[in-house]
């Protein structure tokens, strides 16, 4: 396998994930609305599709710039016209999906047809590539542009039958990345660009989290909101402490690898950072039943410590963790589910030990680096 150059994230590589953060507001706010206390079934369903499709995007379009990027002018215009559409996907994001069905998959089947027209356009640019480079180009861009095609077609389709077929699309595009792992082993990832890409994004993630408790002085400033707040902004603090202190001492940025797992960990991960944005806004809501938002917050919480644990295969060897580190994390998540359990009816208790369970697992991770340092 050929020698990575260096490669840095540029600035329109920034500007580009910028629209993901808008998009993460747009999906968070179809949750918003309540009935019964929390927020029903369908809405959820449509939340979670919104949110892989975006998801899904994403991952294409930073392992193509990973491996193929060169920051030219083809490239800048590329993610600019996936910019627009993507701002006008956005806005059709609504709880009544299947009333904007027809501009949604418009606007997300033609970003799939950008991103494969920029994978033969690879070929134009460098006809010198080696033959298993051309059909490694070939491949993705006729993945990309046979998963464009069904999603077009599942346009006219759903308007003859009623029938939308823009889940199994998904599922397969899914699918078919992991079913391409073994292909993606030949191609290495420029890892360390890629692991910094992918942390630019988990950042922006956090920063639309902090956005999202401003929430709790709605109304003017009380020693409940200000209370709620400070919790909140600490149970922030620490996830995105914990992230950022596996990002900076415990992966190993120069291995050699596809990046395709890590990706996938990360869409996880961003996906379970999401939830505890919704999760966190609803601890604040009086009119949000008590049980399910208690239920929802311990979920998506125990789910990013989850994910972020697989992060351990990325992990310098020293780092790793054992069989005595896990047993310690997995007793700590058993407790906070039932401290939670136990004072789930009064909200000031329960984001206090969400906030004292985070900065425990903090603790953890923390000595446990510390003692593999020795």
């Amino acid at each position: 396998m050929p020698e990575k150059q260096e490669k840095k994230v540029e600035y329109v590589e920034l500007i580009y994930d910028l629209i993901f953060v808008y998009l993460i507001g747009q999906n968070n706010a179809l949750l918003e609305k309540l009935e019964g206390g929390f927020f029903s079934f369908p809405t959820y369903r449509t939340y979670i599709f919104s949110t892989l499709v975006v998801l899904q995007v994403w991952y294409f379009s930073t392992l193509f710039i990973n491996r193929y990027g060169c920051n030219s002018l083809s490239d800048h215009i590329g993610l600019f016209v996936n910019m627009y559409l993507l701002y006008y996907l956005g806005q059709v994001i609504r709880v009544e999906w299947f009333a904007h069905y027809a501009g949604f998959c418009a606007a997300w089947g033609l970003i799939l047809l950008n991103l494969s027209c920029q994978y033969f356009l690879q070929l134009r640019k460098r006809p010198d590539r080696t033959f298993i480079e051309q059909w490694h180009i070939r491949l993705h861009g006729r993945v990309l542009l046979a998963q464009a095609a069904a999603i077009l077609i599942s346009i006219p389709l759903y308007g003859l039958f009623h029938r939308p077929l823009s889940w199994i699309v998904l599922l397969a595009g899914m699918a078919g990345a992991v079913l391409m792992a073994p292909i993606e082993s030949r191609f290495p990832v420029n890892f360390e660009h890629l692991t910094e890409r992918v942390m630019l994004y988990v950042v922006f993630t956090f920063g639309e989290m902090i956005v999202g408790i401003a929430g709790y002085f709605d109304g003017g400033l009380s020693i409940r909101s200000l209370y709620f707040s400070l919790l909140a902004f600490l149970i922030v603090v620490g996830l995105l402490s914990i992230y950022g202190y596996l990002y900076d001492h415990i992966i190993d940025r120069q291995r050699v690898t596809t990046g395709s797992r890590y990706m996938l960990i990360h869409v996880g991960l961003i996906f379970a950072l999401s939830n505890i944005t919704a999760a966190l806004g609803f601890m604040r809501d009086p009119e949000a039943a008590e049980l399910p938002k208690n239920v929802y917050l311990v979920i998506s919480i125990l789910a990013y410590f989850f994910i972020l644990f697989h992060l351990n295969l990325y992990a310098k060897p020293a780092f790793r963790t054992g069989r005595v580190e896990s047993l310690r994390l997995f007793l700590t998540a058993a407790a906070f589910v039932l401290l939670t359990a136990l004072s789930y009816r009064n909200g000031m208790v329960s984001i206090a030990v969400t906030a004292g369970y985070v900065w425990s697992m903090f603790l953890l991770i923390w000595q446990h680096c510390r003692s593999a340092e020795k």
